[in-house]
């Protein structure tokens, strides 16, 4: 094992890291200080650096400002503590209907030019294979029999996306990676966060004016820390009950 000091040469970040996990907490009650604009506009920034499949970016972060609108979110929220004090009010949403734009968008916006011929057809073609289900899922079949036949011949293949709810999981799991980073961005500015999955949905999605094909992940209450915000004394379970060596 290193030596503490080899440690911090090899690791230089990982104090700053450690202290921001290790104290983020879920807070349910917020203080009045606010969150400066420019502190959550950099929050929101590095939650977008968060990995996501394709740099396809299936996410999108409602800041609740109106008045009506945080009001009536609360009450769509169970009226829930965190979301009554929080300072800022933010649904976080998936969605599943903008991946060809954000496959097109890619190109367009790829920083190497000439754009790569590999590239190119990654978003022209690989993209709308792994995608495209057709009316009623009627290429979906056919894409199952593609993706048999290549691990047949070539080998492991990622499976394509056969139907709605394979879609709407990929865009979940990509946006739930940036609302981590959300969180652990605003523990590091200072400020705390509480995730909250008591809604309810269709009026949430209702309130936000949101189609079918946006899927609100979690609503997020952020703010400063409160003295009594944090109500039980964080523990998890046993290490060895969740890592697996195979």
């Amino acid at each position: 094992m290193s030596s503490p000091s080899t440690s911090s040469v090899a690791a230089p970040h990982l104090a700053a890291f450690t202290a921001v996990v290790e104290s983020r907490r879920s807070v349910r009650k917020f203080t009045d200080t606010p969150i400066p604009d420019a502190v959550l506009k950099d929050c929101l920034r590095l939650a977008m650096l968060a990995p996501n499949s394709s740099n396809l970016q299936p996410w999108e972060f409602y800041v609740l400002d109106s008045p009506k609108k945080r009001a009536a979110a609360v009450d769509i929220c169970m009226n829930q503590n965190a979301a009554k004090t929080a300072n800022k009010l933010i649904a976080i949403v998936a969605r599943t209907d903008n991946w060809r734009d954000q496959a097109k968008k890619n190109i367009r916006e790829f920083p190497d030019r000439p754009v790569p011929k590999k590239v190119k057809d990654y978003y022209n073609k690989v993209v709308p294979f792994d995608f495209f289900r057709g009316p009623i899922n009627s290429v979906s079949a056919a894409k199952w029999g593609v993706a048999q036949v290549f691990r047949q011949v070539k080998g492991p293949i990622k499976s394509p996306y056969y139907t709605y709810d394979d879609v709407k999981n990929w865009a979940t799991n990509n946006t739930a990676l940036a609302a981590e980073n959300l969180m652990l961005a605003l523990r590091a500015h200072g400020f705390d966060s509480c995730a909250m999955g008591g809604f309810d949905e269709p009026a949430m999605r209702k309130l936000l004016n949101l189609s079918d094909e946006h899927h609100i992940v979690m609503m997020l209450a952020a703010g400063e820390r409160d003295d009594k915000g944090i109500y039980n004394t964080q523990y998890r379970f046993d290490f060895d009950q969740f890592v697996k060596y195979v």
